[in-house]
């Protein structure tokens, strides 16, 4: 590794997870904050920075450090959907190394399934969205139908190749006691799964949950103070390429191409160098779509990487480890559960689906219909 040690992640938690009916969107940021900040052994007097992003108040970041009783000296709340939690872990880095702050709490939270708010469709089209909802769009799983039949079209990849994902991923998930769903399936229950966009199958899906998430980055100066092991950023990339699916420049290829790259060259190390693969997996086509984008195999190759139940437990590329948004939770902005999966993977906490020796991992978030795309590289001492 060639990144120097600038900031480490040293507290992680999750809220309440699944169906919370009686808590609010900051009572679960409250609940993971405060337990990844006793995790790491700190307070939130020690926070002089606070990163959020979400849609439940026109001014998240206000609104939940007033509820937190905090009073940052640094803000953000850059919200480029799913991948802005770990845009903000490379923002924070950025914080520290200016010498700016040495606490950073990044919180998300949403209870999007107890109030039924995933579903609720805005009465008309607003902007840009005039040239595609017109249309009958459905928003966001017709984009991803849509860049998943391009593939099949260019490369023939198959449907039985995205369900293999979606198999791996659930029997990862049968080893995450936190997980919603555990119960095995095949890749015929995927393929006999009701349609949702063709060619997405319904078990081609994220869940619809409520939970919440938090990750403390500290300076290492402030790390060397906290009660765990460091898990250290070593290299941040991110990009968007588009809001809407018609401007996407190429339905196969994501953001995740000028991301990873650049993750790859701060953290100085190759693909093969990675043991443990975090990414975001909103539908199984996200998945495919970002192996062939950050470059563990070549354009059209997606399906024959994943296929023989590669990145299952026991495969030679132990991917989404705690069943990702397929199978454990997906409250909507999933990102800020990759990075909590990672550091736990390289902290070696996770009991049945520890993936051995693992000292790097890759995370990598994806936002909106295939538009944003930020990557980081975590490693251990």
């Amino acid at each position: 590794m060639m990144s120097d040690r600038v900031a480490a992640i040293v507290g992680v938690a999750e809220s309440d997870l699944g169906y919370t009916p009686g808590k609010t969107v900051l009572q679960l940021q409250a609940q993971a904050a405060k337990a990844a900040l006793d995790e790491a052994g700190l307070t939130k007097d020690d926070v002089d920075a606070v990163f959020t992003a979400g849609n439940w108040a026109w001014a998240p970041n206000l609104m939940l450090a007033e509820y937190l009783g905090i009073q940052p000296k640094y803000t953000d709340g850059t919200n480029i959907g799913g991948s802005s939690f770990e845009a903000h872990v490379g923002h924070a880095v950025a914080g520290i190394r200016a010498g700016l702050f040495e606490v950073a709490l990044i919180t998300y939270g949403s209870n999007q399934k107890s109030n039924r708010s995933r579903n609720a469709i805005p009465p008309y089209a607003m902007l840009t969205e005039q040239y595609e909802r017109s249309y009958g769009l459905p928003t966001p799983v017709g984009a991803y139908a849509l860049a998943a039949m391009r593939h099949m079209y260019q490369y023939g990849t198959t449907g039985e190749q995205l369900a293999e994902i979606a198999v791996a991923t659930r029997k990862w998930a049968a080893m995450n006691e936190k997980a919603m769903m555990r119960e095995p399936i095949t890749i015929d229950d995927v393929l006999n799964s009701r349609w949702i966009a063709e060619p997405l199958h319904l078990l081609d899906c994220c869940l619809v949950t409520d939970g919440g998430g938090a990750v403390i980055v500290a300076s290492a100066a402030a790390a060397s103070r906290a009660k765990t092991r460091p898990v250290w950023i070593l290299g941040h990339g991110e990009t968007h390429t588009h809001n809407s699916i018609v401007n996407m420049p190429d339905l196969t290829v994501t953001g995740a191409r000028e991301s990873g790259q650049r993750a790859f060259e701060m953290a100085g190390v190759r693909h093969e160098d990675i043991d443990v693969a975090e990414i975001y997996d909103s539908f199984t086509i996200t998945v495919l779509l970002t192996l062939e984008a950050l470059g563990f195999c070549k354009p059209g190759e997606g399906g024959a990487f994943v296929s023989g139940q590669r990145t299952a437990p026991g495969g030679d590329f132990p991917m989404n480890t705690n069943g990702g948004g397929l199978s454990y939770c997906h409250p909507g902005m999933y990102g800020i559960f990759l990075l909590i999966e990672a550091t736990r993977q390289l902290r070696g906490e996770c009991g049945p689906r520890q993936v051995e020796n693992a000292r790097l991992a890759l995370v990598n978030g994806t936002g909106g219909v295939l538009s944003s795309t930020s990557t980081v590289i975590l490693g251990r001492d």
